[in-house]
């Protein structure tokens, strides 16, 4: 279940009512009248299957509710109620395969911001991915992967994508497009930094070969991205979600480009390209998947929908 929080005029006050009494899969309504103070008007409350949110939110968005008051979606961890049992029961599809379409642009709109943090984590990850590929270390190379934030980027473009939220993809893009760049910048000066100072060297890279998966691109290469942009993005839309760390650890972008920064420092050219091309398969398998899954799941979604009562009468 979730909870809806729904600020909005007086006079609009009966319309937002009807929509939540007429809808099954709304129950615990709750009506403070002149209780919002800024905007000013009513405060309504309800409880509301995960399956009928987005109907909801539609309608009350059609009464520009988003413009003269504001909706906010809240997580219930618990409710014993029979009444929200009933309205599970009614709601049209199943609550753990429903996408909250709102819900998910919010969370991907907030991942994909170009920020200090995620540069950092990025930044720390692709130094971490060097330092594995210079110590023939798979086990750093995983750390690399846990470290890297690029999913919640790569996961934005393809809710743009499939939603056609173009700011979505826009912003999703330039924090990708500047994000891996600086990143890749940093790792090679202090790549070269410690070249110089003796902890780097070519032979530790041609010799490394328990890391060549790195730069070793192929179809294994396209099927594993693919997979982990699917279940990245099942997580990321379940209310049923896993870890998103096992995705982390599934695909190779952050080490590829540590991998390709460490060997353009050292000389080492002829990987350079392969990793670069590891990385650029990477991005684009992991939301090719990820936008195939939204699609999938959306169309499950809608013909769940026409064959389940929507109404309580």
């Amino acid at each position: 279940m979730l909870r809806l929080r729904v600020v909005c005029p007086a006079d609009q006050s009966e319309a937002v009512l009807k929509i939540l009494r007429d809808h099954a899969g709304a129950t615990h309504l709750v009506v403070l009248r002149g209780a919002a103070i800024d905007p000013a008007g009513d405060l309504i409350t309800a409880d509301v299957a995960r399956e009928a949110v987005d109907e909801i939110v539609s309608r009350l968005c059609e009464l520009h509710i988003d413009h003269t008051g504001g909706v906010t979606i809240e997580t219930i961890d618990t409710s014993l109620s029979d009444a929200a049992d009933r309205a599970e029961e009614l709601a049209p599809g199943e609550g753990s395969d429903v996408i909250v379409w709102e819900e998910l642009i919010a969370k991907s709109g907030e991942e994909s911001r170009p920020s200090v943090t995620f540069q950092a984590f990025l930044t720390i990850a692709c130094l971490l991915a060097a330092v594995g590929v210079a110590t023939n270390s798979p086990v750093t190379i995983v750390g690399a992967m846990v470290v890297g934030p690029e999913f919640g980027p790569l996961a934005a473009i393809a809710v743009g994508l499939v939603a056609k939220r173009w700011d979505l993809v826009k912003r999703a893009s330039i924090a990708l497009g500047i994000g891996f760049p600086l990143a890749m910048v940093i790792t090679s000066l202090l790549t070269w930094l410690g070249e110089f100072g003796g902890l780097f060297d070519r032979m530790s890279l041609v010799n490394g070969h328990q890391v060549d998966f790195v730069y070793q691109f192929g179809p294994f290469s396209l099927i594993v991205a693919l997979l982990a942009g699917a279940a990245g993005m099942l997580s990321m839309t379940s209310a049923k979600s896993a870890a998103l760390v096992g995705v982390f650890i599934s695909v190779t972008t952050v080490p590829a480009a540590g991998y390709a920064a460490l060997a353009a420092v050292l000389g080492v050219w002829d990987r350079v390209g392969p990793a670069v091309a590891q990385l650029g398969i990477n991005l684009i398998g992991i939301v090719v998947a990820a936008a195939l899954v939204l699609l999938i799941r959306r169309r499950r979604a809608t013909d769940g929908v026409s064959t389940r009562p929507l109404s309580k009468g």
